[in-house]
């Protein structure tokens, strides 16, 4: 009989259980029968506390965020400058030949008279720039991208990961956005930082402000459909 694949360590587990999670209560979100009544929206509010909940509880396993020296003034400005310049692509990467498929679950914060609902913009907001770099980030690269490169993860110096690392992981990142040619440089520009610095922190601020100001820029314009 074949070997049976090896059981993930509990320091993957913890890397994926929150960003699983996520994913389940966004399917859950995207295809939740419209005859209950619920508005599925509120879902991203759960999301968001539940996937902070759980990084919470798995926090002192994730060494290279509680462990690791912050990144100095130089490494948190470039990181600031990565997730403007992101953005600032993201925005524009928007041809219908750039996109994979559509959105399972779209995000339109607004009431029946079209007005907004600043109580779910805020979860949204906040849920974006806060929670889902740090879930992210953990996932795709600290745990993938080194996974990658050798199952014992815990013990890869990300300086040392590799070219096939950094793209395979980055593709299987574009493969959960719809973005598809905006999530390759997302995810490129995120694992070039992580490899440069070493710390997973300035992945971690330049996804934020990828995020924060791409919600300040969909609230703004009403672009909606990138969220």
């Amino acid at each position: 009989m074949p070997a049976a694949p090896p059981a993930l360590s509990p320091a993957a587990l913890a890397r994926s259980i929150p960003f699983a999670v996520f994913m389940a209560l966004l399917a859950l979100r995207g295809y939740l029968p419209a005859d209950l009544g619920l508005d599925a929206r509120w879902i991203y509010g759960v999301q968001a506390l539940v996937v902070a909940g759980l990084l919470a509880w798995y926090w002192r396993g994730y060494g290279e965020l509680v462990r690791q020296t912050l990144p100095d003034a130089r490494e948190a400005g470039w990181a600031v400058v990565v997730g403007i310049a992101v953005f600032a692509v993201w925005v524009r990467l928007d041809a219908p030949w750039m996109q994979l498929g559509t959105a399972t679950a779209t995000f339109v914060p607004l009431d029946a008279a079209g007005q907004p609902i600043w109580p779910l913009i805020a979860l949204r907001l906040t849920g974006a720039a806060l929670v889902v770099p740090v879930m992210e980030e953990l996932f795709w690269r600290s745990f993938l991208m080194r996974w990658i490169q050798h199952p014992g993860f815990e013990r890869v110096d990300p300086q040392t990961v590799g070219l096939k690392a950094v793209v395979l992981s980055t593709f299987v990142f574009t493969l959960a956005h719809t973005l598809w040619l905006a999530a390759i440089i997302a995810g490129l520009a995120y694992a070039l930082l992580y490899r440069r610095t070493g710390k997973l922190w300035t992945a971690v601020i330049a996804h934020a402000v990828t995020n924060g100001l791409l919600g300040v820029w969909v609230v703004t314009t009403g672009r909606w459909e990138f969220w």
